[in-house]
């Protein structure tokens, strides 16, 4: 089993064991179980809970901690996840950027400002042991698919190919593993090959045809291999899922603008306004 335990959590957090399980207890964070019902917590949950030590430690009611961390795990633009941002706090909301861009949930004073680098590397090496172990295991009990996937998610940021290579041989054990599909064609694209990574995100698709995120990444990759009318079908897909995707919108409305219906290009562009309203 993939993840972290409380206490290496809490100890690189820098909370209490009690204020990790309190969140948990809360509802606002859902870890895996492993062994013997023990909680075992992602990356993600990491970056949330250093969020809320800074705006306890910034004097910020527990309440308003509370419904900040609710507003961060539904204000991820399409496609992103959170170990790939820097997150801010301003007065009582949660401000999350990639260096090109801002998510605002509201207007304050700035208080703190991290960057997830270094829970990274203080994460690395339980990665590590925990990829270890999957792979003793592994070799005891025979590989299965989601072991390779999960593998592959815990080599990320430490060894790129080698999670490749890990959700590759998820996909030879099971060629409709959706979130294989979708994180390996993310890679791919990241490296340049869009057109690998839309081969991809199509048969995640085909596996799971109703994944908003299959959706969009879809509509990026193809517009980048110049395929732009599918990259529309793409993102008008994504929008008819969740009218509340403002990226799709603002895709759409460019694609519309490009192929000079104006009409449509500025109803996707007001949409796009609306939902990025503070």
């Amino acid at each position: 089993m993939s993840g972290y335990g409380a206490r290496e959590v809490a100890r690189m957090v820098g909370l209490s064991v009690g204020q990790v399980r309190a969140y948990v207890r809360q509802g606002l964070l859902s870890p895996e179980r492993g062994p013997r019902n023990a909680l075992r917590f992602t990356f993600e949950d990491l970056v949330l809970l250093r969020a809320a030590k800074g705006l306890l430690e910034s004097s910020i009611p527990p309440r308003r901690v509370k419904a900040s961390l609710r507003k961060l795990r539904g204000a991820l633009p399409a496609g992103r996840e959170l170990r790939s941002l820097r997150i801010f706090a301003e007065g009582d909301e949660v401000l999350v950027g990639d260096g090109r861009s801002r998510f605002r949930a509201g207007d304050g004073q700035l208080l703190f400002d991290f960057d997830t680098q270094d829970l990274l590397e203080q994460a690395a090496p339980l990665a590590l042991a925990a990829v270890r172990a999957e792979r003793e295991r592994a070799a005891a009990v025979g590989p299965t698919a989601s072991g390779w996937y999960e593998r592959g998610c815990d080599l990320e940021d430490l060894d790129e190919a080698a999670a490749r290579e890990a959700y590759r041989r998820a996909l030879e054990l099971d060629p409709a593993h959706a979130e294989t599909h979708l994180n390996l064609g993310r890679l791919l694209h990241e490296r340049g090959d869009a057109q690998a990574a839309a081969a991809h995100y199509q048969l995640a698709l085909a596996a799971r045809p109703d994944d908003t995120t299959g959706w969009f990444n879809l509509g990026v990759a193809l517009e980048d291999t110049g395929e732009l009318e599918a990259a529309l079908g793409a993102y008008l897909r994504a929008i008819e899922l969740d009218p509340t995707l403002a990226d799709a919108h603002f895709n759409a409305s460019r694609l519309y603008e490009r192929r000079g219906q104006k009409a449509p290009a500025l109803r996707h562009l007001r949409a796009y306004g609306k939902l990025n309203q503070p």
